[in-house]
């Protein structure tokens, strides 16, 4: 569903926007999608609106058929990009899990300050994005999912996401659209 409107406290979520991560091979070059993040960052810090920056530091317990990675990540890998100029108003949550509310106070705070809707924007469509929206959905959240400022390394998983599962979560549109939201509300 088209991106139609957004409630008077919504908050901005972006996942995995941090050095370990951009370097991926991305399908969509991941400077336009940094690019598209920073104007959303822009037009909800203008409006006083709440920032979530997330980062990943580690992984999910459990066994899985896929080899583990080194529990010892490089320094630095879960440092955010500076583009996203990082301001002592945004809420830092740092997830051991795909999704930004598991094993997290993020729902809490969100609550906290009256938000009933967030916008969801990163990297991994398939992965951090998607998990991160379902779970907000869950919580009984509304979700908007900002599609052209998003990313994936398996195409198959961000075009099953973006045609399959955002359909189901919520509302998607592109960054410009969703700032057309806030201009046209008068925030």
């Amino acid at each position: 569903m088209a991106v139609t409107s957004l409630d008077a406290t919504t908050a901005l979520i972006i996942v995995d926007l941090q050095h370990g991560i951009i370097g991926y091979p991305f399908i969509h070059a991941i400077g336009e999608v940094v690019q598209r993040t920073r104007a959303l960052l822009d037009a909800f810090r203008e409006r006083g609106l709440p920032v979530v920056l997330v980062n990943v530091t580690g992984f999910a317990p459990g066994r899985t058929e896929r080899p583990r990675r080194s529990a010892d990540l490089p320094a630095g890998w879960a440092d955010l990009i500076p583009e996203l100029n990082q301001q002592p108003a945004d809420l830092l949550v740092t997830k051991r899990s795909w999704g930004a509310f598991a094993n997290t106070d993020l729902e809490a705070r969100l609550k906290a300050l009256g938000v009933t809707q967030v916008v969801v924007t990163g990297v991994a469509t398939g992965t951090g994005v998607e998990a991160t929206a379902r779970q907000a959905y869950e919580l009984g959240f509304n979700v908007t999912l900002a599609v052209d400022a998003m990313t994936d390394a398996n195409p198959e998983a961000h075009a099953y996401s973006l045609q399959h599962v955002f359909p189901k979560l919520g509302e998607s549109g592109t960054a410009q659209a969703i700032i057309g939201l806030l201009d046209n509300r008068g925030a």
